[in-house]
């Protein structure tokens, strides 16, 4: 598959939360499997894959909306977006149709991406010299 010019910004920034969100909700996940609270860590690791999906489809059709007429664009932002909502929903109704899935943990691990971007902004204020610009 050809690479397209100009999104290697957009897969390293994709690479680094994505692999970040992934192994804190591994982590977390097992320190709940040790602590024997197994739906939480299914619901967490669950909802984290789905968000690191949608993440990544985002860098992906977010050129592909760019590039095309207004019309065109205005009605595959529309149809990306609701693609992308019945993704996110898939962790959430299995985890209230499964007693082996915690919803509420299902529910951050949806938003482990976002909590990922967020924590390396507030890291960066914080230690502004310390943290190098990946």
């Amino acid at each position: 598959m050809a690479k397209k010019v100009g999104m290697e910004p957009i897969h390293q920034i994709q690479k680094k939360f994505g692999s970040r969100a992934m192994v804190t909700a591994v982590i977390a996940g097992m320190v709940f499997i040790l602590v024997g609270q197994k739906p939480i860590a299914k619901g967490l690791v669950l909802g984290s894959i789905f968000s690191v999906i949608n993440f990544i489809l985002m860098g992906e059709i977010l050129p592909m909306i760019i590039s095309t007429s207004r019309k065109r664009s205005v009605l595959f932002s529309f149809v990306s977006m609701l693609f992308r909502f019945l993704l996110l929903s898939t962790p959430l109704i299995l985890s209230l149709k499964l007693s082996s899935l915690n919803f509420v943990a299902a529910t951050i691990g949806i938003f482990m991406v976002q909590i990922m971007i967020m924590g390396d902004h507030f890291l960066r204020l914080i230690y502004p010299e310390g943290m190098e610009r990946t």
